[in-house]
């Protein structure tokens, strides 16, 4: 038997929005492929709560709380990460926000705090994390994206803007940084029953709506990120950089 390329044994993580949702998800899929693993957001209770549950796969995991839009805060959870595992393989910038307004309603307030978080916020980690990544010649991140990465949405201008953005600034930052043996790619979901779209979900309707919009006719569950992330942060993905993996059941497909 060869080497198995899935497996991150030896390697540490750092999941940013990674206290529920598809983040938690992708953190304990990431740890159950072998990887050490630090989650974060703003709410220091979440994470050390998310970090109970993602050390149950059994690898350390450990939660703090940090900014992402903040360069000292980043700084600090980069610190802290690295003192504790030694070193950051692998970053998946997942932390992100929106506002649902009407283009002309959205005020410099809703604008700065989206673009913060879910653009700013991502470069602030990846610069934080690169520098350490480059000297050990080895280095993966995922910027978590959205179908909202290719396609608009009524209402969502500003998250739509975000996650266009982001795709320009992975496959930046894929050519800069590949002969320093990092690759860096784009993880776009589609739509997902997670608490964040419970409201859609509870919706009769709209439920049903998804699923008649979407190809594969059902919603997506976290466990469906399971295999997309642990590929992208592995050396099975060793000459994948600079592009995009929708998935989305098809949705961008049409």
């Amino acid at each position: 038997m060869g080497v198995n390329k899935f497996r991150l044994d030896g390697l540490c993580a750092v999941v940013t929005g990674g206290s529920k949702g598809l983040g938690k998800a992708m953190a304990q899929a990431l740890a159950a492929a072998g990887a050490d693993v630090v989650v974060t957001s703003r709410n220091a209770d979440e994470v050390k709560k998310a970090a109970v549950e993602i050390s149950a796969a059994g690898r350390p995991a450990l939660g703090l709380a940090a900014n992402v839009a903040d360069r000292a805060s980043v700084a600090g959870l980069v610190g802290r990460a690295e003192a504790e595992f030694g070193k950051v393989d692998i970053l998946v910038n997942n932390a992100g926000t929106g506002a649902i307004k009407p283009t002309l309603a959205i005020t410099d307030a809703d604008w700065d705090a989206v673009l913060a978080t879910n653009l700013k916020g991502a470069l602030l980690c990846a610069q934080a994390v690169v520098p350490g990544m480059a000297q050990r010649h080895f280095g993966r991140i995922i910027n978590v994206g959205s179908i909202l990465s290719r396609l608009g949405q009524l209402g969502l201008a500003s998250y739509a803007a975000s996650k266009h953005g982001l795709l320009g600034l992975t496959r930046s930052m894929a050519l800069e940084w590949a002969t320093s043996g990092i690759t860096v790619n784009c993880l776009c979901p589609g739509f997902f029953s997670t608490a964040m779209t419970r409201s859609l979900v509870d919706d009769a309707a709209a439920y049903q709506s998804v699923i008649d919009r979407t190809p594969l006719r059902r919603w997506g569950q976290p466990d469906d990120l399971d295999g997309p992330i642990v590929f992208l942060a592995s050396s099975a993905s060793s000459f994948v950089t600079g592009t995009a993996l929708y998935v989305d059941g098809g949705w961008t497909a049409q």
